[in-house]
């Protein structure tokens, strides 16, 4: 059997601020939305051939101290613009650092206590 895509879930103690990175920094939209008594629950992402779906945590909202979670590597279009615009939201991002392996990346850490990697090969 053939794989033909991947949707990762992405859990989340509070999606309304979750979608700030998701849809502001970096420009998913979203749709099937799912609700509980008014609140967000879950929804899906997407933005070009790329889909995420976002749900509410299960147990308890504040992510323990050993929790690792997910790791994000993202192929911006244009680094340094991708990380303006990110810190332009009042994102914490580190500076972009040449990797002696070929990158150029830099980091930012979410709302949720995830790690995302932005990088690109490193220009000569």
């Amino acid at each position: 059997m053939l794989v033909q895509s991947c949707i990762p879930i992405i859990p989340s103690a509070d999606l309304n601020k979750t979608l700030r990175f998701w849809v502001e920094g970096l420009g998913f939209s979203t749709s099937r939305e799912m609700y509980d008594d008014g609140r967000l629950i879950g929804c899906m992402l997407d933005k070009g051939n790329m889909w995420f779906w976002l749900n509410r945590r299960a147990g308890n909202p504040v992510k323990p101290d050993d929790y690792n979670g997910i790791s994000l590597y993202w192929a911006p279009a244009d680094i340094n613009e991708t990380r303006e615009h990110l810190k332009s939201l009042g994102f914490a991002v580190s500076e972009v650092e040449e990797r002696d392996y070929g990158q150029s990346e830099f980091f930012l850490t979410d709302d949720d206590g995830f790690s995302h990697c932005f990088g690109v090969a490193t220009q000569k």
